[in-house]
C-alpha cells in the first residue's frame, strides 16, 4: 500500500456522466490487482474533507486508470481537473478477485460503473475464454470496453429501456447463457445491489462459483471507521465484514443478501 502524490495525465468525457481518469504511479500501477480500489484526495484541505473510493479500472504501463460517474461534490470537483494536476492517492487497497485454475471459461457480469473492476479482470485473463455482460439504464449510458482498456473486446449488453442490446436486466442474459449448459465456468459481478443479489441467487442454486465486489461508502478505506460494514452469511462463521478490509471482493454465499 502507498500514499503517493500522483500526476494527472488524463480526464477524459466517457458518456454523459461517467469519466476516466489516468493517474501517472507505477508504484500502485505495478502492484495492482483486478478487485483492488485506491483512495483519492479530490483537493487539498477540508472541503471535500474525506478520500473517495475508486475501483481501479485498468493499468497501462505507469498509468492507473479510475472510471467514475459524477454522483456529488467531489465527483463534480474531479471533472474540473486538468493535466498535470496532483493528486493525493492511497493504495491499492482491499481484497481482489481469485481465479481459479479450473474453471476453463469466465462470465462477467457488469452493471452501469460496476463494469470498472472488471475491465481489469478482462485484462489479466486474455488468454482466457471470456465472455462479458454489461447492463445499463439506455443506449447513450453505455461504456464500450475499448474506451478504457485500448483494445477490441467482444461483450453482450442489456438496456433497461430496450434502446441497444437485449431489452431488461443484464441478469436475463446471465440466465440464458446459464440455462446453455456453458461448461466450467467462473461468474464475477459488480453493480448494483439488486443485480449482484439476482446473480447471488442464480450461481449459489447452480453450485457455480461466483465472486463479487461489493460497492460502499467508505471514510478511511482501512477498516478503522467500520463505516461499510456489510451482514455476513450464517454459514461465513462471521456476523459481519467490512468491504474495505475483507474485500471488496467476496464469494456470493459469504453475504446475506436478504440483509445488505
Amino acid at each position: 500500500m502507498f500514499e503517493l502524490l500522483t500526476e494527472m495525465v488524463s480526464n477524459q468525457r466517457v458518456t454523459d456522466d461517467t469519466w476516466l481518469m489516468g493517474l501517472r504511479s507505477a508504484e500502485i500501477a505495478q502492484t495492482a490487482k483486478p478487485g483492488q480500489f485506491v483512495m483519492i484526495r479530490v483537493r487539498p484541505g477540508l472541503d471535500p474533507l474525506l478520500r473517495r473510493p475508486f475501483s481501479i479500472c485498468g493499468v497501462r504501463d505507469d498509468l492507473l486508470l479510475v472510471l467514475y460517474r459524477v454522483v456529488g461534490k467531489g465527483t463534480s470537483l474531479m471533472t474540473g481537473l486538468r493535466e498535470g494536476e496532483r493528486m493525493w492517492v492511497l493504495g491499492p487497497l482491499g481484497k481482489g478477485f481469485a481465479v481459479p485454475e479450473n474453471r476453463t471459461g469466465r462470465l462477467l457480469v457488469g452493471g452501469g460503473i460496476g463494469i470498472a473492476p472488471l475491465l481489469f479482470l478482462g485484462q489479466f485473463h486474455r488468454e482466457k475464454k471470456v465472455t462479458f455482460m454489461m447492463g445499463f439504464r439506455s443506449a447513450k449510458d453505455i461504456i464500450f470496453p475499448e474506451r478504457i482498456t485500448g483494445e477490441d473486446t467482444s461483450f453482450l449488453v442489456a438496456t433497461d429501456d430496450g434502446t441497444k442490446g437485449h431489452p431488461g436486466p443484464v441478469t436475463d442474459l446471465l440466465e440464458k447463457l446459464l440455462s446453455k449448459n456453458p461448461g466450467e465456468v467462473a461468474i464475477y459481478a459488480c453493480g448494483p445491489k439488486p443485480m449482484l443479489r439476482k446473480v447471488a441467487e442464480m450461481t449459489m442454486a447452480q453450485r457455480i462459483p461466483c465472486q463479487v465486489s461489493l460497492e460502499a461508502h467508505m471514510a478511511c478505506g482501512l477498516g478503522a471507521c467500520q463505516g461499510c460494514a456489510v451482514k455476513a452469511s450464517a454459514d461465513s462463521g462471521r456476523s459481519y465484514f467490512h468491504v474495505c478490509k475483507e474485500g471488496p471482493v467476496f464469494e456470493a454465499e459469504e453475504i446475506d443478501w436478504e440483509r445488505l
